[in-house]
Formats: C-alpha cells, sequence, structure tokens
C-alpha cells in the first residue's frame, strides 16, 4: 500500500482545540473489528461495552517536556528550546533538548531565561539534532515550572487553561514530550466503575517522543523510518496480560506499541520453546512500524482517538482494523461531527 491511500480530508474546525469536560463526556465510535459495523456511545458508558474478564493497559507516562523562551546573552536574540527530557546521566539540572533556531546555540554557547534570573549552557549536540543543556541557578525544577508551558501538539493552537488537562488522570512516570491521548478520557470515578465490574487494569510506560509529530515524507510506506521511544512492560503488566481469560485492549496506540513490542520479544524467546507467552517483561526502546498486513499477538481491542491523515498513527489503527473498516469508521465520524486529534473523541473497535 502507497501513503496517499491513507490520506483524507480532515476540515480544521473538525480539529477539537480545547478538551472536554467532563473527561468522559466525549463521543466514543464503538467498531466492530469482525463484521465492521458501529455503534455510536459516549465514553463514560464503556463499562457497559466491556465484559468482566477483560483487561485494560493504561500507558502511564507523564507528560514533562516544557517550551520555553530565552535569549542570548549580548545579542538579545530569541530562542524556543523545548525540553525534551532530564538527562541524569549527564549530571544535575541536564536535560535534552530542541533548540530554534539550533544554529544560534552551539556548544558551549548560553541562553538566558531573565524574567526567574537563569540559565543554561549547551554541552554537545545530540544524535537527533538536538542539545544537551546544563541549567545554572537556584530552584531549576521550580523556575522551569514557573515559565515552561506545555508542549501541546502544532495542530492546536487555543491556549490550554489547566495544565492538567495534558496529563492524563493516572500519569505517573515523567518523560514524554506529549501526551497518550486515548486515555484523556478517564476520569477516577469511570475507572472505579470499570474495577468494580471485573474489568482488570494494567499498566505500562511508553514515553512518547517528539516524532510522533513527524510526518511520513515516503510514499513506499516501507522505507518510513520509525523513531524510537523509551518503553517498560512491568512483570506484573506481563503476567496480567499472559493469564488474561478476556481480552486485552490496549488504550491508546502507545500502550499498543509497547504490549506489541513486547510480543514480538515473547515471540521470538519462545520460538524454540514452545511458551506460548503473549508478551514478556522488558524495558528498553522500541522503533516498532505496524502496518496493514501485521499481525496482533498480545492485543485483542483498540481505545484510540481519531488521527492525522498519512500518519503512522493511521496506519497502525489500519493495521488493527482492517483497512476498509478504517476507512468505513473515519468517513462515519466525519459524517456525523464527532471532534478529531488529541483533544477530540474516542473509538473502541475490538
Amino acid at each position: 500500500m502507497r501513503l496517499s491511500d491513507f490520506d483524507y480530508n480532515l476540515p480544521e474546525e473538525r480539529i477539537a482545540q480545547t478538551p472536554l469536560e467532563p473527561r468522559d463526556s466525549s463521543r466514543l465510535l464503538c467498531v466492530d473489528r469482525a463484521s465492521g459495523a458501529w455503534e455510536h456511545r459516549v465514553f463514560r458508558e464503556l463499562p457497559e461495552l466491556l465484559r468482566a474478564g477483560d483487561l485494560l493497559v493504561l500507558n502511564e507516562t507523564r507528560v514533562s517536556a516544557l517550551r520555553l523562551f530565552g535569549e542570548r546573552p549580548g545579542t538579545g536574540g530569541q530562542l524556543e528550546v523545548f525540553l525534551l527530557r532530564p538527562a541524569i546521566e549527564h549530571g544535575d539540572s541536564v536535560f535534552e533538548a530542541l533548540v530554534r533556531p539550533g544554529k544560534k546555540l552551539l556548544p558551549g554557547q548560553r541562553v538566558q531565561f531573565p524574567e526567574v534570573d537563569l540559565e543554561a549552557e549547551a554541552l554537545a549536540t545530540t544524535d537527533s539534532g538536538g542539545r544537551l543543556l546544563r541549567f545554572v541557578g537556584e530552584n531549576v525544577l521550580e523556575k522551569l515550572a514557573t515559565i515552561g508551558r506545555v508542549p501541546l501538539p502544532p495542530y492546536i493552537t487555543a491556549p490550554l487553561i489547566n495544565k492538567e488537562r495534558y496529563q492524563t488522570v493516572y500519569a505517573k512516570t515523567p518523560g514524554s514530550a506529549a501526551a497518550p491521548t486515548a486515555g484523556l478520557h478517564f476520569t477516577p470515578e469511570l475507572l472505579e466503575k470499570l474495577q468494580a465490574q471485573g474489568i482488570e487494569l494494567a499498566r505500562l510506560r511508553l514515553d512518547v517522543g517528539i516524532g510522533t509529530f513527524r510526518p511520513i515524507k515516503t510514499e513506499n510506506i516501507a522505507e518510513h523510518v520509525m523513531h524510537t521511544e523509551t518503553y517498560a512492560v512491568p512483570e506484573e503488566t506481563a503476567a496480567a496480560v499472559n493469564q488474561c481469560r478476556g481480552r486485552v485492549i490496549a488504550v491508546g496506540t502507545t500502550a499498543l506499541r509497547a504490549l506489541e513490542s513486547a510480543g514480538r520479544l515473547a515471540g521470538e524467546q519462545g520460538s524454540g520453546s514452545g511458551s506460548g507467552e503473549r508478551v514478556v517483561a522488558v524495558e528498553g526502546e522500541t522503533g516498532i512500524f505496524i502496518t496493514p498486513g501485521d499481525t496482533f499477538r498480545a492485543v485483542d481491542g483498540l481505545i484510540t482517538n481519531f488521527h492525522q491523515p498519512r500518519s503512522s498513527l493511521l496506519l497502525l489503527v489500519a493495521a488493527f482494523m482492517g483497512y476498509a473498516s478504517m476507512r468505513s469508521a473515519y468517513e462515519e465520524a466525519l459524517g456525523k461531527d464527532y471532534r478529531f486529534l488529541s483533544f477530540g473523541d474516542a473509538m473502541l473497535a475490538v
């Protein structure tokens, strides 16, 4: 298949600019993968759509990236700094960052943030073209929190009043440059209701990288090189998946990528032993690129938002649902005025 097969017209007004309140009031398009039939529901009705024994797997990563605006000492030239994650392996108060314009901040040069009396030095250039920045000053983390802005996706232009609305209610471990947005629909009360009905919850981590917003540039999908992301499937989560007697449902494409990465490792490790495990516990990096024709070892269902045209996320959804079913579901959502992308509505495919 070609990249152009995954194009569709997404009107600008259909891109949700602000999150709904409460979180679970979003619409939910339920799709039967076997028949392609759909049903229109509301996200808070999720307990009615799942069964006792089903397992929801949540990505508990927390968005820790920050967007800052500084200036070059002496010249006053403006720099935009996007802090991706702490790089503690290089020392205290060191972060991996993207800088615009990058050519204006070479290793050894500094950037100032005068409003909080903070300064950072570029230590080195990263493999991806970013910078390692060491911040100098007192109360660095507190000052960064004061001046840092939420790193919303580029297609969201409206200001976010409450920063926590771009975090899931179960976000725990810092490390992401973007939120795992399928999880934004859950409330603590909904999670409690699901568990009360015998639906199990398990957690993993996949730190969403900035590459998630980078478009595929090759018409031949096979030529695309997927960005890598750090992930971890704990022992207890692997056990829950392997022992699940219902359906394993990934909450978001990030959870699915982590589970299927752990599933491929299970297949490799068990190929000669006949272990039959769906996944193994693992911590590392994955560059898994899921496209139509791939098989799924770990996941039976998926909760996801509606994604951009020509994106790796849309290819993943088409691989899981089937290409025709994906096209039909997206046409239905567009025809019924669903809200799209990060703050938009959701889809359940089982």
